[in-house]
C-alpha cells in the first residue's frame, strides 16, 4: 500500500503518524500459527484463515509494532454453523504485564446470532468485557471493524459506528495502555469449552473447515520500536496539532449512535 499520513476516525493529518492505506496483508504481517491454514488473495490485500480441527486455527501478527493510531480491516465472519469457534482482531503488547485491545466474534449455531465481544487489558489486567449483537449479518458480507487508540481514549468501530469508548482514567487509579507497544493480529482457534452458549454447544467438525475472510487492512498507526523516545513521540503527534480533537471526544451525532447501539443490541 501507499504510503500516507492519516488519522483514526474524527481525526486530522498528524507528521508523526505515518500509515498503510489499503495495506498488504501479505507485505505487512508474518503468519505466526499454522501458515497452511492461511491463503492470500493474488494482490495481497485479501486474506482468508481457516479452522480444521480443534488443535489447528490460524493466527496472524503485524510486522511492526505501534504505539497510538487506527488498525482497521472488513472481515466477513465463518457462515452456517460455527458454534465452538472465535474469529478475533486485536492489538496485543509482548511480554508480562501486557496491553491488549480486543474485538472477538464468537460462534453459535446456525440461525443464532454471533456475539461481537470486546475487551481491554492494561497492566496486564482484563475484566472490562463488552458484548453486543451485531445488527446485520457479519457471514453475508465484509464488514469493517476499527480499533482507534489514542492517549485520551479507545474507541470501538463497526462499520464507521463507534460502539464502546473506553477513556483514560489513569488519574483516577484505573489502568490505561500508554507505554506499551502493541502488535496488530487476527485469527481463528477453537474454544468450543466456552464460547457458544457458555461451552453447552460445541464445534460440528463435520462442517470443517470454518473459513473466515478478511480484506482491505488499513493501518494508521505511529511505528515504534518500543524505545521511549519512540512512546513520547507518538503521544506528541497525537496530543497536539492536528489530532487534538481526538481527545475532545465523539460528535453528538456519533454519540447518539453510540447510545442507540448500546441499548438495543448491548449483551452487558
Amino acid at each position: 500500500g501507499e504510503l500516507k499520513e492519516g488519522a483514526p476516525p474524527g481525526g486530522g493529518g498528524g507528521a508523526m503518524a505515518i500509515g498503510l492505506a489499503s495495506a498488504s496483508f501479505r507485505d505487512n504481517c508474518d503468519i505466526k500459527w499454522n501458515p497452511e491454514n492461511a491463503a492470500f488473495s493474488d494482490d495481497g490485500h485479501g486474506l482468508t484463515m481457516s479452522l480444521k480441527s480443534n488443535s489447528s486455527g490460524c493466527l496472524l501478527q503485524t510486522k511492526k509494532q505501534f504505539i497510538y493510531g487506527s488498525v482497521s480491516t472488513l472481515i466477513k465472519l465463518v457462515p452456517g454453523n460455527s458454534a465452538g469457534t472465535v474469529t478475533t482482531y486485536y492489538t496485543s503488547s509482548v511480554g508480562d504485564d501486557h496491553d491488549e485491545i480486543d474485538f472477538e466474534f464468537l460462534g453459535n449455531e446456525t440461525g443464532q446470532p454471533y456475539t461481537l465481544h470486546t475487551n481491554v487489558f492494561a497492566d496486564g489486567v482484563g475484566k472490562k468485557e463488552m458484548q453486543f449483537v451485531p445488527w446485520f449479518d457479519p457471514t453475508a458480507d465484509f464488514h469493517a471493524y476499527t480499533i482507534s487508540w489514542t492517549p485520551c481514549m479507545i474507541v470501538w468501530y463497526v462499520d464507521d459506528v463507534p460502539i464502546r469508548v473506553f477513556r483514560n482514567y489513569r488519574d483516577k487509579g484505573i489502568a490505561y495502555p500508554i507505554k506499551r507497544p502493541m502488535f496488530g493480529y487476527s485469527s481463528i482457534w477453537s474454544a468450543e469449552d466456552w464460547a457458544t452458549q457458555g461451552g453447552r454447544v460445541k464445534a460440528d467438525w463435520n462442517k470443517a473447515p470454518f473459513v473466515a475472510g478478511y480484506r482491505d487492512m488499513v493501518l494508521d498507526v505511529c511505528p515504534c520500536d518500543g524505545a521511549d523516545s519512540c512512546v513520547y513521540g507518538c503521544d506528541g503527534a497525537f496530543s497536539h496539532g492536528g489530532r487534538q480533537q481526538n481527545c475532545a471526544g465523539l460528535t453528538d451525532q456519533q454519540r447518539a449512535k453510540m447510545q442507540e447501539v448500546q441499548k438495543t443490541h448491548r449483551i452487558y
